[in-house]
Formats: structure tokens, C-alpha cells, sequence
């Protein structure tokens, strides 16, 4: 399959490093010029749970129209970023082929069929994966569990079940699904429970576990989440907000001593993905004529931080 990975930060270089291994052939398109260099120079090498990926056998490029038309586009991109790159992929992109983005968050559908056709969009989750970048066509991701596929429209079929080989075939566990929006749901409320909260107090998510008020504010935050996908009419896989609960609580034990991407943007000094998760939900309880007071102060918090970074 030719595919092309728009955005290979930490998780865009995992997917292009397993993929072009897989015998896909593979570019690596990205907008940081020392990465794209290292990559074209050196390769790309991937540090992982089971030891050490490299490889040359990809094109690195700052030139989405550079492949041609790509049987797959990987839109790797922060959320901030999807809309632009969704654009760029259009001018390139043939008939036959799939748009395909693995967000946190809300919205990223929607930024991509402001450009792509919805026939040829595709959505992920993926559970369990921990990455980050090490230096210029380097990256490190330290767990990955699972990536989930569904069709913005629903359903399966075989364009989406190549997809799923192709990945299968980079060594991911992948599992198709016909309602992808429940399983975004499912895990923006294990986001919006860790991702704001762990930012504004500066703590990992066993520390926020462990603090009972912070673990409070924490669970306000799922809550308020829980009701507004209610009200949109999300299928959750659980009947109440006590399973709810339940759910999001078992995820911060299982990922133990992790610190959401969120605050590791904020360690770093750039700007996070406040807006596409608990920065999403004020706006839309209120829509609904609910409230969502944890979420909204906390994100105007961090929003507030977020002006004093440069990038």
C-alpha cells in the first residue's frame, strides 16, 4: 500500500518506522525541517517496549504533493493541525483514496470533511500508546495497546478492512468497529478526567489519583462529560454514571505513573490540545442547556497559561 504519514511527531513516526518495515512504501511527510533531514540522512529509529526499530526504507519530504496520489493518507497531526493538513491532502489525493486521522478529542471528523470527501474518511482511537520525541528523527514510545478503525459514515467494508491489514501487518493490534464515535467518546472521558486536571495541578496521574480533592475535580470533569455525550445520544457502553465513573477510574490505575500529552505540552512550552478535549466540553453542554463548570474553569486556566507560550 503507498501511504503517506502528514505530521511524524512521536505517534506519526511510530506508525511511518512500523509501516515502511511492513514493506509499505512510505513517506514521511513533516514540516520540521531538522526532522525531515535526519530522516532523509539517517532514517528513522523508533525505541520501543520491544527494543529498537530503524529504518531507511521511507521518503521523508515537507511536500505533501511530492508522493502523488497515496492509496492512504495518515493525518498524524495535533488537532489544531488536522484542518490544514486535511486541505493540503485534498489538492493530492485521488478517487480512490482514504483519509485517515487518529485523534484525541472532539471535532477531528468534522475538520476533515470541511476538505475530504466523508466517503473517504476514516477515524481511529488508539488505547494505550505512550510516545514522545527524543531528537530529530528519533522517537520513543514506551507502551501500545490498541488501534480502533471505523468509517466517519459507519459500517465496514473492504477499503476499510485493507486499512486495517495494512496496519495489522506494522505489528498493530487492530480491531474494526462499526460505531467509531462511541469508542472517540469513550476515550475523550478518559482524557478530559486526566488531561486538564493533571496540567493545572502539575502531577502525574498516580499523584492525582492519590489526592482526593484533585481526584475530585478530576471525576467533576468526567461527569460533566459523561452527560453532554448522554444528551447527544452517544451509545456509551455503560448504562449510568456510576459505570461511567468506574471506567475512567480503572483507566488513570492502569496508566499508573503516565503524564498526559497535555502536560507534557505544557512542560515544554507549546500549546496543547486543551481546545479539542476538555476544552470542548463547555461549549457544548451549554448548547444542550447544561453546564460544565469543571471543564470550563480549568480550561480557562490553562488557556490563560497557553498565551504565554510561543509555539
Amino acid at each position: 500500500m503507498k501511504i503517506a504519514v502528514v505530521g511524524t511527531g512521536a505517534m506519526g513516526s511510530i506508525y511511518a518506522a512500523r509501516l515502511a518495515l511492513a514493506g509499505h512504501q512510505v513517506f514521511a511527510v513533516d514540516a520540521w525541517p531538522e526532522h525531515v533531514t535526519a530522516m532523509q540522512t539517517k532514517g528513522l529509529v523508533v525505541d520501543g517496549p520491544g527494543g529498537r526499530l530503524e529504518t531507511r526504507a521511507l521518503v521523508a519530504t515537507n511536500n505533501i504533493a511530492e508522493p502523488g496520489e497515496c492509496d492512504l493518507y495518515i493525518i498524524a497531526t495535533k488537532a489544531a493541525g488536522v484542518a490544514s493538513a486535511a486541505q493540503a491532502v485534498a489538492q493530492a489525493m485521488g478517487p480512490q483514496s482514504l483519509v485517515l486521522t487518529i485523534q484525541n478529542g472532539l471535532g477531528a471528523g468534522e475538520r476533515l470533511a470541511q476538505h475530504i470527501p466523508d466517503d473517504a474518511i476514516l477515524l481511529g482511537v488508539a488505547e494505550g500508546f505512550g510516545a514522545s520525541i527524543v531528537a530529530a528523527g528519533h522517537a520513543r514510545h514506551t507502551s501500545m495497546k490498541l488501534i480502533r478503525l471505523g468509517r466517519l459514515e459507519g459500517g465496514p467494508d473492504a477499503g476499510l478492512e485493507a486499512v486495517a491489514d495494512a496496519w495489522r501487518s506494522g505489528g498493530f493490534d487492530v480491531q474494526v468497529f462499526d460505531d467509531i464515535e462511541k469508542l472517540i467518546w469513550e476515550k475523550l472521558l478518559c482524557n478530559v478526567t486526566l488531561s486538564a486536571p493533571c496540567t493545572a495541578f502539575g502531577c502525574t496521574v498516580a499523584e492525582l489519583r492519590a489526592d482526593p480533592e484533585r481526584w475530585a475535580v478530576a471525576l467533576g470533569c468526567a461527569r460533566e462529560a459523561y452527560a453532554v455525550g448522554r444528551a447527544r445520544g452517544v451509545a456509551f457502553s455503560f448504562d449510568d454514571e456510576a459505570a461511567a465513573l468506574a471506567y475512567v477510574t480503572a483507566f488513570a490505575e492502569r496508566v499508573g505513573n503516565a503524564k498526559p500529552s497535555m502536560l507534557q505540552d505544557h512542560e515544554a512550552g507549546r500549546r496543547s490540545e486543551l481546545d479539542a478535549l476538555n476544552g470542548a466540553i463547555a461549549p457544548l453542554a451549554e448548547a444542550l442547556g447544561l453546564r460544565a463548570p469543571h471543564n470550563a474553569t480549568l480550561s480557562a486556566v490553562l488557556r490563560a497559561r497557553e498565551q504565554g507560550f510561543e509555539r
